[in-house]
Parts: structure tokens; C-alpha cells; sequence
């Protein structure tokens, strides 16, 4: 039998001048599941994603593993150079076929709906990031981030294209931009503990509630092993609940150990896990 990728409608534009489409997954001419690619062009850099992989007829005869090859070639005619596939938390068939292509996990999704309002210990206070500070801000904040993407295995220029084209591209009008808190922890002799950028509006959940996403949580490297890191959690929390919105996500590196136990001690609990190859 043979498996091969058939268009389902036109290519359509994505966000940030990105290209996708959606395929049927077709055995000899007959349609048997379907699966969308996404590619995002950038410069120095051009990922894509394969995503809504579903085998709706004959399951475990090999039909994923073909359909998503034939995805990767898909995207490599597209230009990419690195492809992700984003799998639900609970698609345990969807991990091991990603970790069988060579796919390897990345960064989390994690969720927490919100309804308590925090308050932060005593001694602590926030402040706005706002255009006094914002300059050194956003130098730490591209090289901070540059340092993740090549620690989580991109190479140097591509991580440095990335990471300047998404802050760009999240922050157009830096600290005026509409539905974004950025805030810093102070102690009470004013000495910067922290910091945090929180999208308050970054997307909506299925049932059309708005959802925020951490865009960026740093304790300061002297200030580290205090539990600032929980306080920029609730203030990020607090922010979101006094905008109106009520659930607040996150991405963290798979390998952040003490992340992942942070956010899952404070009730996040994951909805996608993101893995990645390189299609070089």
C-alpha cells in the first residue's frame, strides 16, 4: 500500500508572514487521517511545525510514520531547516511515534487556571518597566533568551536571528505595547530582585476565553535560592487577574528541572509538549 500527502484546500497565509496547509493522509487514493504544516520564514532561520497529525483508519500499520516523513519533505522544500512537532500531554501513540522519527522533546506547555488573587511577602514591591529601564531590560532580555534557544540545541545564528526577531516582533511598541505587563521585584531598599513579561492576551482557549502566557520569569543570578522565583510566578498571576484574565501559561525547557518543579509545585500542569528536529 502506499501512503502519500494530497492538499486539503489551499495554502493559506500564518502569522508573521509564514505559510500552511492543510493534508489529507491518503493509503492508495483513499483518504485515512490528516495532518497541517507550518513553516514561519525569518531571518537566518526558517522552523517549521507539523501539527493536527491524526490517523482516523488503520491505526498502527506505519500510516503516521509515513505521513510525517512525508511532512519533513514537505517543509524542506519549504525552506525549513527545523521542524516541530507539538504533542498533546495526554497522546501517548503521538510521543512514541515523535521519539521514533528522532524527534526529541524541548519545551513544555503548561496551564494553570487562576482564580485566587496572591499577594507578595512582606517587604517585597513591583514597578513597572518602563522607558528608563526598558533599554537595559531588553539587551538582557535577547541575550538571555539568544542562550536558551542554543542550550536547547539551535545553532548561534540561528538562535541570534530568533531571538531578535521574536522580541521584536512580541514587543513592537517596547514597553508601550497594549496587553503586556513587564514588572520588576524590588526588596525593600530597592535592589532589583527579578523581573517579568507576561502576554495578557496572548491567545484564547477553546471555549473562547483569553489566555496570557509568561513570556519571561528571571531572578536576578545574586538573587537566586530565595523563592523569588515563586513571588514572579503570583505577580505574574496577580497581573493577569487584574486584567481580567483568568488562566496563564507558559513554555519551559524540558531539561529546566527546577522550572518544571516550581510551576508544577504552584498547580501548572502540562497540555503540550514541543520536540524538534533538525532538518539539515
Amino acid at each position: 500500500m502506499t501512503t502519500t500527502l494530497r492538499p486539503d484546500g489551499a495554502e493559506e497565509a500564518a502569522a508573521n508572514d509564514g505559510r500552511t496547509r492543510r493534508w489529507h493522509i491518503m493509503v492508495n487514493g483513499h483518504p485515512v487521517g490528516g495532518l497541517r504544516t507550518t513553516v514561519w520564514p525569518g531571518e537566518g532561520f526558517c522552523p517549521g511545525e507539523i501539527s493536527e497529525l491524526e490517523v482516523t483508519e488503520g491505526r498502527r500499520r506505519g500510516r503516521g510514520t509515513v505521513a510525517a516523513l512525508a511532512a519533513e519533505e514537505v517543509l524542506r522544500s519549504w525552506g525549513c531547516t527545523r521542524v516541530d512537532i507539538t504533542v498533546p500531554a495526554d497522546a501517548e501513540a503521538g510521543l512514541r511515534l515523535a521519539h521514533a522519527l528522532g524527534y526529541t522533546e524541548r519545551m513544555r506547555n503548561m496551564i494553570k487556571p487562576l482564580d485566587e488573587l496572591p499577594q507578595l511577602p512582606a517587604g517585597l514591591t513591583d514597578r513597572r518597566i518602563g522607558p528608563e529601564q526598558y533599554p537595559a531590560w531588553e539587551q538582557a532580555a535577547v541575550a538571555g533568551y539568544r542562550q536558551d534557544l542554543i542550550d536547547s540545541g539551535l545553532g548561534a545564528a540561528e538562535a541570534t536571528a530568533k531571538s531578535e526577531h521574536d522580541h521584536q516582533r512580541a514587543l513592537p511598541d517596547g514597553p508601550d505595547t497594549p496587553d503586556t505587563a513587564l514588572r520588576q521585584l524590588l526588596d525593600a531598599d530597592g535592589n532589583v530582585l527579578g523581573c517579568l513579561w507576561v502576554a495578557l492576551r496572548l491567545n484564547s482557549l477553546p471555549d473562547g476565553r483569553p489566555l496570557a502566557w509568561v513570556m519571561l520569569v528571571e531572578v536576578a543570578p545574586e538573587q537566586r535560592g530565595h523563592g523569588h522565583g515563586r513571588t514572579l510566578m503570583r505577580l505574574a498571576e496577580r497581573e493577569c487577574l487584574a486584567a481580567g484574565v483568568h488562566d496563564l501559561g507558559l513554555n519551559v525547557f524540558s531539561d529546566n528541572g527546577v522550572a518544571v518543579a516550581l510551576y508544577e509545585s504552584l498547580g501548572y500542569r502540562v497540555t503540550l509538549r514541543r520536540l524538534s528536529k533538525s532538518l539539515l
